[in-house]
């Protein structure tokens, strides 16, 4: 079947996670996008209950598409340690959250990354590091119908954490071929070679291009 194109216009990206939407936001614009995120639009997160990267973007992307009336594109991506069973995969944001002494919950993500290092070290000096970025990308449009790309970046884990310009696990991952951690990468670089810059080049060539 052939893939739906997008066509220009308004768009919404179904996230609150501001890091994703200034990707996904960088990556679309090139091409007469108009993104506006769910969170600009107060729509509220759905229940991610997906036990895959695709079930939860498309649970996102449906969600927003109705909310708004409107083309919606969802990201679910994550972290998958080859030690760790591919943990902690679909389940990437939840190794973060936290209950804050104040009663509000959020997302430590210096606590996620000690997490699966401390896993690592359980396992021993010889444990193998090596681990991958994964992005399922879902478009979702108001009558129903969708599109779902896919895309991975590999390479492994250093400890302690480095940089500043990343967001999530990005201070500890080191893509292959480079010394710098994603974090310490500048973001339009890592917008080149990234999980989402992956699945998103798979996006543009079935809905954007021809």
């Amino acid at each position: 079947m052939t893939p739906r194109r997008l066509e220009p216009g308004r768009l919404v990206i179904a996230s609150h996670n501001q890091g994703k939407v200034r990707e996904i936001r960088a990556l679309l614009e090139p091409f007469g996008i108009e993104p506006v995120s769910a969170s600009d639009l107060g729509l509220p997160e759905p229940e991610e209950t997906g036990t895959t990267f695709a079930e939860n973007a498309l649970l996102k992307a449906h969600a927003s598409a109705r909310g708004a009336n409107c083309v919606a594109l969802a990201d679910d991506s994550g972290l998958c340690v080859a030690a760790l069973g591919g943990a902690p995969g679909v389940y990437t944001a939840d190794w973060a959250e936290r209950q804050w002494f104040e009663g509000e919950p959020g997302r430590d993500w210096y606590m996620a990354m000690g997490k699966v290092e401390g896993r690592l070290a359980e396992l021993g000096p010889d444990v193998d590091r090596s681990a991958y970025f994964a992005c399922t990308l879902a478009l979702a449009w108001p009558d129903g119908h969708s599109e779902v790309f896919e895309g991975r970046v590999h390479g492994s884990l250093t400890w302690p954490p480095r940089g500043k310009l990343g967001f999530g696990y990005d201070p500890v991952f080191v893509a292959q071929g480079f010394d710098q951690t994603f974090a310490e990468i500048d973001p339009e670089h890592k917008h080149g070679i990234s999980h989402r810059a992956d699945a998103f080049a798979k996006l543009v060539k079935a809905c954007l291009e021809g």
